[in-house]
């Protein structure tokens, strides 16, 4: 475990995700925490598709939801340009939508929580259906294409 957390660590400083000098690069924090929540996304998607065991995406959507609770602090001033981020001006000039739209991933992602630990699939897959619009909502009024 010891080796494991340094080399996490070791790839987290010559990533430039952090320095001592400037701190996190949040830009290409978001970025990499959007790419993680996609691929829980994708793996939720696929277990449900090939009716797999539900209760497995109890974990995945745990962290959905933890990430969705964080968005907004990922975007302070200052970090609308860089690492070739897709942030439309929206996000800051109308920071209280932006905020509704992460609560309202976070809110899905709780549906998802709540249906995967049930071993509710119709639950989960009306949950991946909240999850999908909400994350459809954010990108079309805060992301470029």
């Amino acid at each position: 475990m010891r080796k494991f957390v340094l080399a996490a660590a070791m790839v987290v400083a010559a990533s430039g995700v952090a320095s001592a000098q400037s701190g996190p690069n949040l830009i290409e924090t978001r970025q990499v925490g959007f790419a993680l929540l996609a691929g829980d996304f994708a793996g939720i998607r696929a277990v449900a598709a090939a009716k797999g065991d539900v209760k497995t995406l109890e974990g995945p959507a745990k962290a959905m939801g933890r990430y969705a609770a964080i968005i907004p602090s990922l975007f302070p001033q200052g970090t609308a340009a860089g690492n070739n981020t897709k942030a439309l001006p929206e996000v800051w000039s109308k920071s209280d939508d932006f905020k509704k739209a992460s609560a309202a991933l976070g809110e899905a992602s709780a549906l998802l929580v709540k249906a995967s630990a049930a071993g509710d699939a119709a639950g989960v897959d009306a949950a991946i259906k909240a999850v999908g619009d909400a994350c459809g909502a954010c990108h079309r009024a805060f992301r470029a294409r």
